[in-house]
C-alpha cells in the first residue's frame, strides 16, 4: 500500500515573511483509515473518540454510529467511542449506548471532586474516563459528520512525531430555521476570536477555526493542561499549547464543511463574553511560564443584556461571567 501524502500546504500569515509562522494545514483526504490502523497498531497508540454531549439525542447516534460503524467495527482504527453525557435532561445517554458508544455520566466521573456545568469539565472528564493514549474530541451536534473526521485529525499525530495536537478547519455555513444555507456560520470565530488572537496572540492568528470543538491530542499533553470549564477551553487549550510547545506541535486539518445548529444573538453574547475573559486571563499570564493552571483566575465581569418586557418597555438582564478551570489531570491525586 503506497503512503498517502501528508505533505501539508502553508496558509495564511505563513506565506507572508512579515508575519510568524502559522500551524500548517493538511487536508484530510491526504489520510487513509486503513493506513493509519495499521500505523498505529505499530506504534502500540490506542485510539478514543471522546464525544461531551448534554441534550443531544436528535444528533448524537449518528455521530456515533458513523465512528464506530466504520472505525471501531470494520477498520479497527478506533478502540472506544465514549460519550460523556453531561447529566442531560433527554435521552443522550441511551441514544448513544445504542449506537455504540460506552457512556459515562459526567457526574459519575471523579464524583469525590464534584462536578460543574460547561463543555470543558465534560472534556476533562472524559480524559479521566478515556483509556486512549491518542484522543479525538468530536462534538455532539453536528449533522454532516463523517469519518474523515477522525482520520483527517489523526492523520498528522500518527504521521509526524512533532505534531502534539491537531484542530479542524472547515467551512461553516450558517443555516436558518427553514434549513436555508447563508453565507458563512461562525460569527464570534470572525468578530471575537479571531481578532483577539491577531492582536494578542499573533502566532495563532493563521488558526482558522480557534474555536473548533474538533480536535485531537496526544494524552499526555491534554492531562500536562489547565482545562477551563466553559466555552471558553478550546481557546485557552490551543492559546497554552503554543506557549508551551510552539506553533510547530499544532497542526491544522481541512475537514470540509461542518454543519451544526445556531445559537441566537443573545448566547453568543454571552459566549463572546466569557471568550474575551478567557483571552484576557492567558494575556496576563504571559510572565507565568505557560502556568495558567497556577495563576489567578479573572475576576467574574456583569455582561448586561437589554430586552423588553411584555410590555414593551426595554429593560436590561444581568449575567455574571465567570471564567473557572479544572487544573492539569496529572496533578490529580486519586481518591
Amino acid at each position: 500500500m503506497n503512503e498517502p501524502a501528508a505533505t501539508p500546504t502553508p496558509i495564511g500569515p505563513a506565506t507572508d515573511p512579515r508575519q510568524p509562522p502559522a500551524p500548517r494545514i493538511h487536508s484530510h483526504a491526504a489520510f487513509d483509515a486503513v493506513e493509519l490502523a495499521g500505523r498505529a497498531r505499530g506504534a502500540g497508540e490506542v485510539i478514543s473518540v471522546v464525544i461531551p454531549a448534554r441534550d443531544e439525542e436528535d444528533t448524537v447516534g449518528t455521530v456515533v454510529a458513523t465512528v464506530h460503524d466504520h472505525l471501531v467495527r470494520r477498520v479497527g482504527l478506533v478502540h472506544e467511542v465514549l460519550v460523556v453525557d453531561a447529566d442531560s435532561g433527554d435521552a443522550t445517554g441511551a441514544v448513544a449506548a445504542a449506537a455504540g458508544a460506552r457512556v459515562v455520566r459526567q457526574s459519575e466521573v471523579l464524583p469525590h471532586l464534584g462536578s460543574a456545568a460547561g463543555k470543558g469539565e465534560a472534556m476533562w472528564k472524559g480524559l479521566a474516563a478515556a483509556t486512549g493514549s491518542l484522543l479525538v474530541y468530536l462534538d455532539a451536534d453536528v449533522v454532516d459528520i463523517g469519518p474523515h473526521f477522525v482520520t483527517g485529525l489523526l492523520g498528522p499525530l500518527l504521521h509526524d512525531d512533532g505534531v502534539r495536537f491537531t484542530k479542524a478547519a472547515y467551512d461553516r455555513p450558517f443555516v436558518d430555521t427553514a434549513g436555508a444555507r447563508h453565507g458563512s456560520g461562525g460569527r464570534v470565530t470572525e468578530l471575537l476570536a479571531r481578532p483577539v488572537l491577531a492582536a494578542w496572540f499573533p502566532e495563532l492568528s493563521g488558526v482558522v477555526q480557534p474555536l473548533a470543538g474538533e480536535i485531537a491530542a496526544r494524552r499526555d499533553l491534554l492531562a500536562s493542561l489547565p482545562f477551563v470549564r466553559g466555552y471558553g477551553v478550546e481557546l485557552a487549550m490551543l492559546i497554552d499549547i503554543a506557549r508551551r510547545h510552539g506553533v510547530e506541535a499544532i497542526a491544522q486539518v481541512d475537514l470540509g464543511v461542518r454543519t451544526h445548529d445556531h445559537q441566537d444573538l443573545a448566547a453568543l453574547g454571552r459566549m463572546a463574553a466569557e471568550l474575551f475573559q478567557v483571552a484576557c486571563w492567558r494575556r496576563a499570564d504571559r510572565g507565568s511560564g505557560g502556568r495558567s493552571d497556577r495563576a489567578r483566575p479573572a475576576p467574574p465581569s456583569t455582561l448586561l443584556q437589554p430586552q423588553r418586557d411584555p410590555a414593551g418597555a426595554l429593560l436590561l438582564r444581568h449575567h455574571t461571567v465567570e471564567v473557572t478551570q479544572r487544573p492539569p489531570l496529572a496533578e490529580v491525586a486519586p481518591p
